[in-house]
């Protein structure tokens, strides 16, 4: 009677304790999921900021004489495509964020040739508030690239949550999968070419 007793108190007590870990790696989950999800949100923000002042940037442009139309037509073209991607934060799968990805380094190559095109107008270069956009774009871009970072980040801790044992048994019970972080871009590994004898 008391092995008996003493094989059920064992049990209760690794249930117990099985228990306890899973609550609280259930409960470590649930917040380094909510931090995914709180600096994916910063990273939308950031783009969109950069999306909200390109249409300023555009008018200021197209007040200079003779400026290329299918640079400004490219431009805009690419915002609408990118603005329109709206990816949910509950649902990061690697497609989704490759795509969106792909949509902003459309943008982001759209308007880079936007301005090198502009350098040529020494006109436009002279006005205040294309200086001003400029350096609001260039402000937009270091934090779009810290929001980047700092969503990997979050990513990465996630991920080594999720995989680490016992968690990776009460992460594949509860749904928690590993996610996708943002990764250079095709080609980026070689420098770009500048030419000043053009």
């Amino acid at each position: 009677m008391k092995s008996r007793n003493l094989v059920l108190i064992v049990v209760l007590a690794f249930i117990l304790i099985l228990g306890g870990c899973g609550c609280n790696g259930y409960n470590r989950m649930i917040n380094l999921d909510e931090n995914v999800k709180n600096k994916w949100n910063n990273v939308q923000s950031d783009y969109q900021r950069r999306a909200d002042l390109i249409p300023n940037l555009v008018s200021t442009v197209k007040g200079a004489a003779n400026f290329e139309q299918t640079t400004l037509t490219q431009v805009i073209e690419a915002r609408a495509k990118a603005t329109s991607m709206n990816i949910n934060a509950e649902n990061l799968t690697p497609e989704k964020i490759q795509q969106f990805q792909q949509a902003q380094s459309q943008l982001g190559g759209a308007l880079s040739r936007l301005l090198v095109v502009a350098e040529q107008y020494p006109q436009l270069q002279a006005t205040q508030s294309f200086r001003d956009l400029q350096a609001q774009l260039e402000g937009t871009e270091n934090r779009i690239k810290v929001s980047r970072n700092d969503f990997n980040s979050a990513v990465q801790e996630y991920n080594s949550v999720v995989r680490r044992f016992p968690n990776n048994l009460f992460a594949g019970m509860f749904g928690f999968t590993v996610k996708e972080g943002f990764k250079a871009e095709a080609g980026s590994e070689r420098a770009p070419k500048v030419d000043f004898q053009k």
